[in-house]
């Protein structure tokens, strides 16, 4: 590395990770420090408005909107250490170089440095690609400015969103629910998870028949055997689900197409067996498949969460790994554009590992379809001249970033490698009235599927992609009759459309113009942490909140969450970023309208128009006694009413599966009186057990004008409703119970059921009972007072009950758990805890569901949010905790 002409240079870089890379490239001349993201951003509260603003009007929103749309930036607390850190490094230096990320975030970044530090030195701005030696000498030999069009558009994205979620989420809270969001992005992207559940509830099932034949050569052949599945009947078509229409379940074109019902399928299946089958047609045809292009953002992600399941906020995470540890080039771009350097290093790859057969004469380029040529550099692929091999990225960084490396390294490799070749072939066989047809194809060249051939040999399990598919057929000619040794009469039944799961979201909104890849993992974790959408396996599945805001967005703020007209705002801003537009007459369209009501008009509007007893309810349909049932959404969330009665929903029913029927039995589940345990000798009381909305309880006596509220009593942790009698529920009514008197000083010592579990108190101490010593209904007080000489917080834990084995994970192949802790259940791959979500039980918890708690838990991890086991937190008094928040 080339030393620096003078004294020292002050390098900036957003994380520790990246500067301690960097300095192994960096000789003494250079010191290399971390900025740990944004030093400054708009308030994120009231105690972060400098008191000489806080009596301005717009103070609580942190933009001017009089004044030009000026934001108002302020140093969180947290950051604030950072800066004085930051400052005393340039005490010592005599140049400065940011090295932030190469997007318009970075760009920002190093913007605000330079704001705040204030530096009287000469200031350079370093771009590369990937952290690699060469890489960052190249930046040295050629830095630039700071591109003030790619920070307008950057601070122009941030005043937007802080603009649309500042003055409709309250509109929400209003009108709706407390703590609601709303965002430019987020908000379009809940509209098309609701537009596919309205899809879903809106669809109607048909019913059809088709056969399926298995037939062979009369003389044998290889294989034996194939199957084929009936396609016409005397010439006309049999249906298929794609010949119904989905919101009423009949044909289409009834004239077009035969509908095969059971009768006529069991008819035709007798037939087939009695007849001698022919080949009717045998069709050739030679394709050659090209490999996909390089992994961009995008695609990346869908990828990721096809395969390894992985969150897009994880993949960005171990993506960000692999980038900052220099094995990957930047992970976030819209460009399949590959380098010099990167065409080399693939098609020496190929030529050393596969041959020269599989190496095109030329290198393969790709056509990119952003028109944003200053944020899309390069595709996503192995970084540097000579790509790393993938074991060794494992030795370093463990096994996820090596699934996710090894994913990049053949996706850049196969993009340089031959097309695919073979011949598609096209069987059509028939018997008696019937026609069947099997399709397949030889491969009489891999191509670049040989880089993929280990995963191909797994039996499919790591690829969907048909294309790599192989059916083998025998040699067949027309006319060549055949024997049939099983004819099969199948009913089938249309499905609804699927839902999306993250990675598809994600395709849908990139396909719009909707996001940039900086922005969609945080789009899709927003809309899963802000109760609008949950998932069931892998697919997203929005909740009712999510329906009631998406309906209120539609009608009183049409354009914001329209598709196109969010798209094209998309590229206003990607003008900003390449100077062809102006940041002020965009905030100006954008908040008082041009030609259509701006942000500014419709919150007006809204706040006099929106009805809440109108948009809270989401009607269901009505009973066969005419009773009108709906799903309201109240102040404690949704539920359900027939107008009079009324009933909790369970936290993960998907909308479609809430019929009027199961509404009508949630109801009158409900409103039945729960059958009495017992009566309580002392009171005459009867004692219920009942379920509420925070789980099981009992409760002795009814509610009346008279005696007020009747004494309840949660059930302890472990305990299962099923096995709560009388007696027990009589004890848990007795808490808190005295168990005797301390012997130092005869004071009671109380044993006690509270929020974070059972305890036992003496005085002012406190110390909680492990499930496997005691329980409050029956500690005695010698184990009390051993108890609470335990110094607090430093007690042995109790070891975790096993509350059930669920397997393997699908993809680390670790077994995964259900176990019981102190906060609740939770589940466990041995590596990383995660707690079972409100509504979840062990006992239903799937194996789906358990890899999508692990993986969301893995990135707040990853993120900075805790510990990968649950240990208490202590919180120095005085410092609080600033939470970044970020707008999508």
């Amino acid at each position: 590395m080339a030393k620096a002409a003078k004294g020292q240079a002050l390098v900036i870089v957003e994380s520790p990770t990246k500067a301690r890379t960097i300095t192994k490239f960096l000789g003494g001349d250079y010191i290399v420090k971390a900025s740990n993201g944004h030093i400054r951003d708009l308030p994120n509260s009231a105690a972060e408005i400098p008191p000489e603003i806080k009596k301005e009007a717009w103070a609580r929103l942190g933009v001017n909107i009089d004044d030009d749309f000026s934001p108002l930036y302020v140093i969180p607390g947290s950051k604030k250490a950072q800066v004085k850190d930051l400052k005393d490094a340039l005490k010592k230096v005599d140049r400065i170089y940011l090295a932030t990320d190469e997007d318009r975030e970075g760009e920002s970044i190093s913007w605000h440095l330079v704001e705040v530090l204030k530096p009287r030195l000469p200031i350079h701005r370093l771009v590369f690609h990937e952290i690699t030696k060469g890489a960052i000498q190249h930046a040295l030999d050629s830095p630039r400015e700071i591109d003030q069009n790619l920070v307008q558009a950057q601070e122009t994205r941030r005043v937007v969103d802080r603009l649309f979620g500042y003055e409709v989420s309250p509109l929400l809270w209003k009108k709706m629910l407390p703590r609601l969001s709303a965002g430019r992005v987020q908000s379009v992207a809940v509209r098309l998870l609701v537009e596919r559940e309205r899809a879903r509830i809106s669809f109607k099932k048909a019913t059809y028949w088709g056969l399926k034949g298995v037939f062979a050569k009369l003389d044998g052949g290889t294989p034996p055997d194939f199957e084929a599945e009936l396609t016409h009947i005397k010439d006309k078509r049999a249906a298929i689900g794609k010949d119904f229409d989905p919101n009423n379940g009949q044909l289409k074109e009834p004239g077009e197409v035969v509908l095969v019902d059971e009768k006529t399928a069991r008819e035709l299946r007798e037939q087939v067996l009695r007849s001698k089958p022919v080949v009717h047609s045998v069709e050739e045809k030679p394709y050659s498949t090209a490999p996909a292009p390089p992994f961009v953002t995008s695609t990346l992600q869908q990828e990721a969460n096809r395969r390894l399941r992985f969150s897009a906020r994880h993949t960005m995470s171990v993506a960000q790994q692999l980038y900052e540890n220099g094995f990957i080039t930047y992970m976030r771009t819209d460009s399949t554009t590959l380098s010099e350097e990167a065409l080399k290093g693939a098609r020496d790859v190929i030529s050393k590992d596969f041959g020269a057969k599989y190496l095109p004469q030329e290198p393969r380029q790709y056509a990119t379809k952003v028109r944003n040529a200053q944020e899309a550099h390069e595709a996503i692929r192995p970084a540097g001249e000579s790509f790393t091999p993938p074991s060794a990225v494992e030795k370093q960084l463990g096994a996820e970033a090596a699934w996710l490396y090894d994913m990049i390294w053949k996706r850049t490799v196969a993009s340089q490698m031959e097309n695919a070749r073979g011949t598609n072939i096209t069987v059509r066989v028939d018997a008696g009235d019937a026609r069947f047809r099997v399709s397949g194809k030889t491969i009489e060249f891999a191509g670049f599927q040989r880089v993929y051939a280990a995963e191909l040999s797994e039996l499919g399990q790591r690829s969907s992609d048909p294309s790599y598919e192989e059916r083998l057929l025998p040699k067949l000619a027309a006319g060549e009759e055949l024997k049939s040794s099983a004819i099969e009469a199948l009913e089938r039944t249309t499905q609804p459309p699927a839902r999306y799961t993250e990675g598809s979201l994600i395709r849908e909104l990139e396909r719009l113009g909707i996001g940039r890849p900086s922005t969609w993992a945080t789009i899709v974790d927003l809309v899963l942490s802000r109760s609008y959408a949950f998932k069931k396996g892998t697919a997203l599945v929005p909740t009712f909140v999510a329906i009631g805001v998406v309906g209120l967005l539609e009608k009183f703020f049409t354009n914001l969450v329209n598709y196109a007209f969010t798209a094209r705002l998309e590229d206003d801003l990607d003008a900003i970023s390449r100077g062809e537009a102006e940041r002020l007459s965009y905030l100006k369209e954008f908040y008082y309208g041009n030609g259509h009501p701006g942000l500014h008009a419709l919150v007006k509007e809204g706040e006099s128009a929106i009805d809440p007893r109108e948009v809270c309810g989401l009607p269901l349909g009505t009973t066969g006694e005419g009773e009108a049932i709906e799903v309201r959404i109240g102040r404690y969330g949704p539920f359900l009413t027939n107008g009079t009665q009324r009933a909790s929903l369970p936290d993960a029913l998907p909308p479609d599966e809430l019929t009027v029927e199961v509404a009508q039995k949630l109801i009158e589940t409900a409103t039945q009186e729960p059958e009495a345990l017992g009566t309580d000798r002392e009171s005459g009381l009867p004692v219920y057990l009942k379920n509420g909305r925070y789980g099981p309880y009992v409760q002795l006596g009814d509610a009346s004008a008279d005696d007020g509220k009747p004494k309840m009593a949660s059930l302890l942790p472990n305990m299962d409703p099923k096995d709560v009698n009388l007696e027990q529920a009589l004890k848990l009514l007795s808490l808190p119970r005295t168990i005797g008197e301390h012997p130092d000083d005869k004071e009671p010592v109380l044993a006690a059921n509270g929020r974070f579990g059972p305890y036992v108190k003496w005085g002012k101490e406190i110390r909680s009972i492990p499930a496997d010593q005691a329980s409050p209904l029956d500690i005695t007080l010698e184990q009390a007072v051993e108890l609470l000489k335990q110094p607090k917080g430093k007690r042995q834990t109790a070891k975790p009950k096993t509350l059930r084995e669920m397997g393997k994970h699908p993809v680390t192949e670790r077994p995964l758990t259900v176990l019981s802790g102190r906060y609740g259940p939770y589940v466990s791959d041995g590596e990383i805890n995660a707690s079972l979500h409100r509504g979840m039980t062990p006992e239903g918890i799937t194996i789906d569901d358990a890899v999508n708690l692990l993986e969301a838990r893995a990135a707040r991890i990853a993120e900075g949010g805790g510990p990968k086991f649950a240990k208490k937190k202590v919180a120095r008094k005085g410092k609080a905790s600033a939470k970044a928040k970020k707008s999508s």
